[in-house]
């Protein structure tokens, strides 16, 4: 059996290469897949060449050939000696897979749809769990303000999965103004521009007064958690002005550049801000316990949310796209600026 393949061989360039794909070993199964979602960050790091792509090489090194589409959905065709959970014909969402005709992978990182979970919501699943993640890892109580920093694919589930979880008022804050538009349609309270100059000024001004015994007055107010989705040092440094006492800031976006500075005395440690990193790596493999779940067990409660309608994603893709426009839509990406939510349909 051969598969087809979106690859990206060298930098800004896609092709098609058909692979052959061997049956599953014992633990794994076999997917025909039905979706696979861009994930634009992480994939116009690759196809643009960035070096510092991955959190387990910091060497300066660009390696090829390269493949995204590690959240994917589809039918299970084949499974291997001593699998359970799943038999040939099952629908699945997947993680840790790549944009291919077929794919194989552990048991463990395919998930049984629930009726009614569409081919659509479910290629969403598994980076649904990058926010996911950060959101737990701040341990949001129901009522506390939250701001989620840009408005790409992970920023706007962050904005639903927040509402989920309670948090009171959801701000969202992107400088396009179709995005904050669209953060506003999918739930959040307000939406500003993060470029403005009154900013944090204006975040603070909407969230209530918490005096301390230093801080008083306006110094008192701020958000109490920020899922930063961007990895930019702009977006960090804006979002602790705004930050409440004692506040807590999830790192959810890569930031593959370090070349920025934060007054860390001033903003982070005399405010006895929380600094989280929330790489989706960082969390447990196997065991999950509160506020660290692992991949598997937050994909299924994403999926439960979606089948018992706490979370819609009617309309949330924005494009679907045969794998023949792969490369077109690799060079969309690669040439910067807002990108929407796109899915390729095998």
């Amino acid at each position: 059996m051969t598969s087809v393949n979106i690859v990206i061989p060298e930098a800004n360039r896609v092709e098609l290469v058909s692979r052959p794909v061997a049956g599953p070993k014992a633990g794994e199964v076999l997917v025909r897949l039905v979706r696979s979602t861009v994930s634009s960050g992480t994939e116009r790091a690759n196809y643009v060449g960035e070096v510092n792509v991955s959190i387990l090489t910091n060497d300066g090194v660009a390696r090829w050939p390269r493949q995204g589409g590690y959240s994917s959905s589809g039918v299970v065709e084949a499974v291997g000696e001593g699998v359970k959970s799943l038999k040939p014909g099952d629908r699945v969402a997947m993680s840790w897979t790549v944009h291919s005709q077929y794919v194989v992978v552990p048991e463990e990182n395919a998930y049984l749809l629930p009726d009614g979970v569409s081919f659509e919501a479910a290629a969403l699943a598994h980076i649904a769990t990058f926010p996911m993640a950060a959101i737990r890892k701040c341990a949001v109580e129901m009522g506390e303000s939250a701001v989620v920093m840009g408005q790409g694919v992970l920023g706007q589930l962050a904005v639903m999965l927040l509402r989920c979880a309670g948090a009171a008022p959801v701000f969202a804050a992107d400088p396009v103004a179709e995005k904050r538009a669209r953060a506003l349609r999918l739930g959040a309270d307000f939406a500003l521009d993060p470029s403005a100059a009154d900013f944090a000024e204006t975040l603070k001004s909407m969230t209530p007064n918490r005096d301390s015994a230093v801080f008083k007055g306006s110094q008192a107010r701020g958000v109490k958690v920020a899922i930063e989705v961007t990895g930019r040092g702009e977006a960090l440094d804006s979002v602790l002005d705004a930050i409440a006492f004692m506040g807590r800031v999830a790192l959810l976006g890569c930031t593959r550049s370090s070349n920025f500075t934060i007054d860390y005395y001033h903003k982070v440690h005399g405010r006895g801000v929380a600094l989280i990193g929330a790489h989706t790596w960082a969390r447990p493999e196997r065991e999950s316990y509160p506020g660290h779940f692992t991949h598997r067990d937050d994909a299924m409660a994403f999926l439960r949310l979606v089948e018992l309608g706490r979370l819609s994603l009617d309309g949330f893709v924005d494009e679907v796209h045969p794998v023949a426009d792969a490369p077109e839509v690799y060079a969309r990406l690669g040439a910067g600026g807002a990108f929407p939510v796109v899915q390729f349909a095998w």
